[in-house]
């Protein structure tokens, strides 16, 4: 693989990290500032909602910008957003810088794929966008939890200062190794993914991910604080439990596509919501327990993050009968969906704590998922082929 692909790796763990670390410094950013759990749960929404609008607005707008000159500003908007939220003098412009950096992370990721794309031979295509992303999985089991314990041990400004100096390397790598002279493909008009958006079929599956995929969220958001304060855990064993999490989601995210290949999206979907809606459950039964909390959350990345790769399978599947000139128009969409999902879903776990407290987040949260099963089992019957009923002799 060339360089210039690691260079890529080395951001896209950077972009990484900054979404899922502030997880495990929801308590320690709350004390320091002064706001209640729920509100410092709003910087993991307001990314994700960034990434939201950001992904397909920016996209649209930046059609026809260069690849690399595109690809080196969206990484200093990354580097710029994290040095501001380091510096950050208060909530409201934590808030705002977190909501800045969520504008660059979609496009980066859907740029970043493309490049990859042109720096190999056709055949080593999936292998470079899967190196790409190495860099979003190896960000889950070690910078997250790195980045966590570097916040509590130093402060929370410590960690963005961290990913900022990630960013850096990744954009100078960028800079220097990734070449000047890639193709520019049509780019993504706003009217194309409003073309899309008008399926009922393609909205039903954005619908699945945001429910199936975001559900989890409601809890894994004040994961950090439910250890410490429910469980009972050191603030300092958290980090070690969320690498726990993530290792297990790096495992369920190979699984899941494995899953998906030899089963189907459909099937495999029902099975993974309904082990994480399972698990989900088991998690508000056992969190009082550190031994069964933590052997519960060994399994819930794995479930948690399995079913990525079968929801963008069945999103592309879904677009070629459907959509078939805007496939890569709706696979970018279903991003969008997967950080709704994370937006809403954080969002309302703040308000599940603020009515009915830490422990209540993973009931609600298998709820969630378990509407997302029957979204699946209703979109298996759209699916199912319609039979002309035999005519009788």
């Amino acid at each position: 693989m060339p360089l210039a692909l690691w260079a890529l790796t080395i951001s896209a763990f950077a972009v990484g990290t900054t979404e899922f670390v502030i997880v495990g410094l929801i308590p320690t950013i709350a004390t320091d500032l002064g706001v209640s759990l729920p509100s410092a749960g709003l910087l993991v929404s307001l990314y994700a909602l960034g990434v939201t609008i950001g992904a397909p607005v920016l996209t649209a707008l930046a059609g026809r910008m260069p690849r690399k000159t595109l690809l080196l500003a969206l990484l200093t908007l990354f580097i710029a957003g994290n040095a501001f939220a380091a510096f950050a003098p208060g909530y409201g412009s934590l808030i705002a810088a977190r909501f800045a950096t969520g504008l660059a992370h979609g496009v980066f990721f859907a740029i970043a794929s493309t490049i990859a794309t042109d720096l190999v031979d056709r055949e080593k295509e999936n292998s470079a966008i899967a190196t790409v992303f190495l860099g979003l999985t190896v960000a889950l089991v070690t910078g997250v939890p790195l980045g966590t314990w570097i916040g509590q041990t130093f402060g929370w400004q410590s960690t963005f200062l961290g990913v900022v100096a990630l960013g850096l390397i990744g954009l100078i790598a960028s800079a220097l190794l990734v070449p000047g002279n890639l193709s520019r493909p049509a780019p993504a008009s706003l009217s194309a993914q409003a073309r899309v958006l008008n399926s009922p079929r393609l909205l039903l599956v954005y619908l699945i991910t945001a429910v199936g995929y975001g559900g989890n969220f409601i809890a894994f958001t004040y994961l950090a604080p439910m250890l410490t304060d429910v469980t009972g855990l050191s603030a300092g064993s958290v980090g070690l439990v969320i690498l726990l999490y993530g290792a297990s989601v790096a495992a369920g995210n190979i699984l899941g596509g494995r899953l998906a290949d030899r089963t189907g999206p459909i099937p495999a979907l029902t099975l993974i919501f309904t082990g994480l809606a399972v698990l989900l459950a088991v998690l508000g039964l056992a969190i009082s327990s550190p031994v069964w909390a933590i052997a519960v959350v060994a399994l819930w990345g794995g479930f948690a993050f399995a079913n990525v790769p079968p929801l963008q399978a069945y999103t592309v599947v879904t677009a070629r009968q459907v959509a078939p000139e805007a496939v890569a128009v709706a696979s970018g969409l279903n991003i969008g969906a997967f950080n709704l999902g994370i937006a809403l879903g954080s969002w309302g776990g703040g308000h599940v704590v603020e009515e009915m407290g830490l422990a209540a987040t993973p009931f609600v949260g298998a709820a969630v998922v378990a509407f997302g099963i029957l979204l699946t089992r209703l979109a298996a019957r759209l699916d199912a082929p319609k039979t002309d009923p035999v005519p009788a002799e």
